[in-house]
């Protein structure tokens, strides 16, 4: 037997109070003389021996009542074979709040229900005097507390599979940490198990749902990354079966803004995917709330995927040159906005707008202007230098090209007085993603053009079209958040017929299209920290500096962390903001965007982990994680107490102490009846 808090021990020492009672109490008494003597002395030796045996029966229970109370303070138990070394302290329990716990378990219930009365079972296997601590935020709390708190967890659609490395859950508890989740093989692995601290003993308890069929929709994108207004677009939805069973005839639905654009059935095997594709339209040039719906159960959390389709902006192209010779390229496509400045300007703000840049041939670089242009590239924006033939401005171009991050530039030779040599370009590779989709149809080689370079680089794979001699003609470069498109020879007809080639068209239009960026994602993660929006200036700068942005959905409103950096509104995603849906992003009173927020897909698969796995996963090399299997009809804290903590002794303790104080009242009691049954004989015989 051993003892929780062997300083209460010295209790003992109080034996000693009854014990000088009891000495004090054997005083001798005083001899009386009667006349009948011989009766008086029968009676008198019965009753001495009598209170002798009586003080004997009190001293003892006296005694024994010090005993059990002293040991019910210092808390006996009987030892468990496997008793860790950290049984005491506080106990660290965290919860899998994740949408996957709504999956039905064995008994009908969701796995979270089931984890919810484990957990509030829990403080069974302890003492009374145990405290909890239910995440890595808390306090430890007492036993009735932390049951208050189980109560009041909810299914959340930010919980993260990251809070089960209990790293944070060790930090504030001493003693052992229980972990309840349905462990997904899709968010737990063996480097989870590595995370956890190997000081404290570790249980998992593994809650995974019945075998059943979960369709959900896995992604949704459109065939062409512009949308226009009034015209029918291809959007492609992804389902995919995370359960174990197929699912025949699923039906589907497809909404934009309040109308159904479609709606079919679709069959889907267990653990792999379908797409197909579905035409829609968006009406007017506003923003529309669109979603996908399916009939799906018994697992539901997903059957709904929300998104936002808005038509796209144009393209700002500004082309920076002596003249607009690229007007006629773009200037009549309604699907680019279109301006020439000259690289004389002193106003930048079209620059810092636009979303590709093309410096055509420019005979002189300032200063404000090559910094105007590398502040956009760093922000994102796509930048296409066509080099000047001059010689007197190769240096303003070597700083330039410097300044972006490009080396190993090398300029021409060029004879003065000789007509420059063309040589010829060679014909596109297409397995360039660059080409993609542009020689569709076509099936005789097209005529190519001829190029006289002034400049070259050395080979690398970001070459869009090469020469015959395998020199580049046109390459791209990272260069901050942007690009760099460089060619290598000029426009002008005395160096390139790169204008008159059919090639033309198809490959400015890509450079177009290429640095094209969607300013708004069609539909953001709960569990996502952060998230950013593009919005106009004026917006992000309209009012004073304290008011704030709101994310508003009907009556609930949020204030989320917020900054602006690069030009962009950078949001952090509310606690409170835990269901999906549509949420208008709001400032001053006044909607500015709407935002779509889903669950984590990775959620919807619900392949996990059973007790047997995990602990074949857990093997030899982690032997402060152990696992609980519920489904043997014991709870973790009989499986705990049984073979943890031991058997706790302080409930015998606790009757043997109200046994010997009913013991000394019943003693005392039936004494007193006794003398006065004694004193009423002798009366008698007198």
């Amino acid at each position: 037997m051993s003892v929780t808090y062997p300083s209460f021990l010295l209790g003992l020492l109080a034996i000693a109070i009854p014990i000088a009672i009891h000495l004090f109490e054997l005083r001798r008494p005083q001899r009386v003389l009667f006349t009948n003597v011989e009766f008086i002395r029968e009676v008198k030796l019965v009753s001495a021996r009598q209170r002798k045996l009586k003080h004997l029966l009190v001293l003892a229970s006296r005694i024994g009542l010090i005993v059990c109370l002293t040991l019910l303070f210092a808390q006996p138990f009987i030892p468990a074979a496997e008793q860790g070394s950290n049984t005491n302290g506080t106990i660290g329990v965290l919860i899998d709040q994740s949408p996957s716990m709504a999956q039905l378990g064995p008994n009908g219930q969701p796995v979270f229900e089931n984890a919810i009365k484990e957990a509030d079972d829990l403080p069974l296997a302890f003492f009374a005097i145990t405290q909890f601590s239910l995440s890595e935020k808390s306090k430890p709390i007492t036993a009735s507390a932390y049951r208050a708190e189980v109560q009041q967890l909810q299914i959340s659609g930010q919980a993260d599979k990251l809070k089960l490395t209990s790293n944070s859950a060790s930090a504030v508890s001493a003693g052992p940490q229980f972990i309840f989740s349905d462990f997904q093989k899709s968010s737990f692995s063996a480097r989870t198990l590595a995370s956890f601290d190997t000081s404290r003993q570790t249980y998992l308890v593994p809650l995974a749902g019945t075998e059943a069929a979960n369709v959900f929709i896995d992604s949704v994108w459109l065939d062409d990354a512009f949308i226009r207004a009034n015209v029918d677009a291809v959007l492609r939805v992804r389902l995919r079966n995370g359960g174990q069973k197929a699912v025949s005839n699923c039906p589907v639905k497809v909404f934009v803004g309040t109308k159904q654009a479609a709606a079919l059935q679709l069959s889907v095997p267990a653990q792999e995917a379908v797409t197909t594709a579905v035409r829609i339209r968006l009406d007017g040039e506003i923003a529309q709330q669109c979603r996908v719906e399916i009939e799906d159960s018994p697992v539901v959390f997903d059957n709904t995927f929300y998104f936002m389709l808005r038509p796209s902006a144009r393209i700002r192209i500004v082309e920076v040159g002596a003249d607009a010779t690229l007007y006629s390229l773009y200037g009549n496509e309604p699907l680019f906005s279109y301006q020439h400045a000259n690289s004389q300007l002193t106003d930048y703000r079209a620059i810092a707008e636009a979303n590709l840049i093309l410096l055509r041939e420019a005979g002189s670089l300032p200063i404000g202007l090559r910094e105007s242009i590398r502040r956009a590239v760093q922000q994102g924006a796509s930048v296409v230098i066509v080099p000047s033939a001059s010689a007197a401005s190769r240096a303003a171009y070597t700083s330039f090209f410097r300044e972006l991050g490009i080396g190993g530039i090398q300029w021409e030779d060029q004879s003065a007085g000789k007509a420059p040599a063309l040589r010829d370009v060679a014909e596109p590779s297409r397995q360039n993603p660059f080409f993609k989709e542009v020689f569709v149809g076509q099936s005789r080689a097209a005529g190519m053009p001829k190029v006289a370079p002034v400049l070259r680089w050395a080979r690398s794979g970001s070459e869009i079209l090469r020469l015959r001699d395998g020199e580049g003609f046109l390459a791209s470069f990272p260069s901050g958040k942007g690009t760099v498109y460089l060619f290598s020879a000029p426009f002008s007809q005395s160096y390139s017929d790169f204008t008159q080639n059919a090639l033309f068209v198809p490959v400015m239009y890509r450079l177009a299209m290429q640095s094209y960026q969607q300013e708004q994602q069609l539909a953001y993660r709960l569990n996502d920290r952060t998230f950013s929006v593009s919005l106009s200036n004026d917006i992000l700068t309209r009012g004073q500096q304290e008011q704030v942005f709101q994310l508003r959905r009907d009556s609930a409103s949020y204030i989320p962390t917020q900054r602006i950096q690069g030009g962009r509104l950078v949001l952090d995603v509310p606690p409170g903001l835990q269901a999906p849906g549509f949420y208008t992003l709001v400032k001053s009173g006044t909607p500015v965007s709407t935002l779509a927020f889903n669950i984590d897909k990775q959620e919807s698969n619900l392949a996990s982990y059973t007790a047997t796995e995990l602990k074949q996963l857990i093997g030899t090399t982690h032997p402060n994680v152990h696992v609980y299997d519920t489904g043997a009809g014991q709870t973790v804290a009989a499986q705990y107490k049984a073979t943890r903590v031991g058997i706790p002794l302080w409930r015998y303790c606790l009757l043997g102490a109200l046994i010997c104080l009913l013991a000394e009242g019943v003693l005392l009691r039936l004494g007193g009846r006794r003398q006065v049954a004694s004193a009423a004989q002798v009366s008698q015989a007198a």
